[in-house]
């Protein structure tokens, strides 16, 4: 890092919460002659890039597809944009922090500052803002308002909350997770954290509608959370959870859950199916649902007991969990998306990282129902790719058992 670096991470550190693109505008016209300096950030549904503090003229969203700021967020790399009657450069950086895209920070330099060591710079200061970013949103909602292209319900609002982000990565795994509708979303949720010997997941889906389902999960997930910093093993944070629930609706409502627990070393997983979510797993080129054992959801007896399974995953493993908004989906012809369409679709986004896979999933499963719709659908990818000096994954566990018919595809 060079003093010049420094400073700026001095500088941006101590702005307001609110004022940190302000700060980074004022550095970089001095280091670097910026002459422009905006920040984009990916709105909830991922398919825009609204501009934080919009320029005159440059209050519109900006498409996360078919513009130069969107490709570079796609691509995950800098991009260059020759700017029209001049010499000067925009160059775009992603705003990612540990796999989580926030966004895009374009820059304008004069074409003689235009150099790969300039790029490399920015590229550094849009990591340090994405971290800032981070950090401040615990103290301003400037950055949630600018994301947003419509009002979230107040359901959603709560969902979104408690999310811990939308993409994750570590040297042994990847994950990306997406909602919909993202502006109105009822109580489907997904959660996990890693140490350094486990990562735990949780798919859930809170039964009902607008702020009861969101209440349901709400419960659900922090109770989840109590139960593993308290160092239970899932089958007993499924248990903790169950009873909270039970406590509170006395099994008038219920949570459909999916948890699950990756030993990092070894890629052993222990899952707790309670309910709906489906796992999906595409090993090479086959792509077929994993059978679990049902068990019941929590919440909905009092005092259940659940017992966890056993599976491995190896090196290069996809594994996708999907909530029953996504499989039960219906097509104009009245054919169920689990059927074939979405073995189809992991299949299809093969080439895609883990973080932008579960939306690629939901749009096809849009252009499957050819219809809008109010019902939740949650996807999440895990993308495993285990722990490269302990020789992992070698030969895989023994399958989970059979729980009937799973719809497979090989490409």
């Amino acid at each position: 890092m060079t003093q010049r670096d420094d400073e700026l991470g001095r500088s941006v550190r101590a702005a307001a919460p609110y004022a940190l693109v302000d700060k980074v505008r004022d550095a970089l016209a001095a280091s670097h002659g910026a002459t422009r300096v905006q920040l984009f950030l990916a709105d909830y549904g991922f398919t825009v890039l609204t501009p934080y503090d919009p320029l005159p003229g440059k209050e519109q969203p900006l498409s996360l597809y078919n513009s130069p700021e969107g490709r570079a967020f796609g691509s995950q790399e800098p991009r260059e944009q020759q700017v029209r009657h001049g010499d000067a450069v925009d160059h775009h950086l992603p705003v990612t922090v540990r796999g989580e895209r926030t966004g895009i920070l374009s820059v304008r330099l004069p074409g003689d500052r235009s150099t790969p060591e300039a790029v490399d710079e920015l590229t550094q200061v849009a990591a340090l803002l994405g971290h800032e970013i981070m950090v401040a949103e615990r103290d301003t909602d400037a950055y949630q308002r600018a994301r947003r292209v419509t009002r979230l319900t107040l359901a959603a609002e709560m969902q979104w909350q408690l999310l811990p982000a939308r993409a994750c990565s570590a040297e042994e795994f990847a994950i990306g997770a997406h909602l919909e509708p993202a502006y109105a979303i009822h109580g489907d949720n997904f959660d996990w954290a890693a140490d350094d010997e486990q990562l735990t997941v949780a798919v859930t889906n809170g039964m009902g509608e607008g702020i009861q389902a969101s209440l349901l999960s709400n419960l659900a997930v922090n109770a989840l959370r109590n139960a593993r910093r308290s160092g239970l093993d899932i089958a007993g944070q499924a248990a903790l959870a169950d009873q909270a629930l039970y406590q509170q609706h006395r099994g008038a409502s219920y949570v459909s859950t999916l948890l699950m627990r990756f030993e990092l070393a070894t890629g052993r997983v222990e899952v707790v199916d309670a309910g709906s979510p489906q796992l999906w797993r595409q090993r090479g080129r086959t792509v077929e649902r994993v059978p679990l054992e049902a068990q019941l959801p929590l919440g909905m007896f009092e005092e259940s007991h659940y017992e966890a399974q056993d599976f491995h995953v190896l090196p290069g493993d996809r594994l996708l969990m999907v909530s029953d908004g996504v499989y039960e989906a219906l097509s104009p012809d009245g054919e169920l998306y689990g059927e074939r369409a979405l073995a189809r679709a992991i299949h299809s986004t093969s080439l895609l990282p883990a973080a932008t896979v579960p939306r690629a999933v939901l749009r096809a499963l849009s252009d499957f129902r050819k219809a809008d719709t109010t019902d939740d659908a949650l996807a999440l990818c895990l993308d495993w790719s285990g722990r490269q000096d302990t020789g992992q994954g070698a030969e895989p566990g023994p399958p989970a058992p059979d729980a009937g018919r799973t719809p497979s595809a090989e490409g």
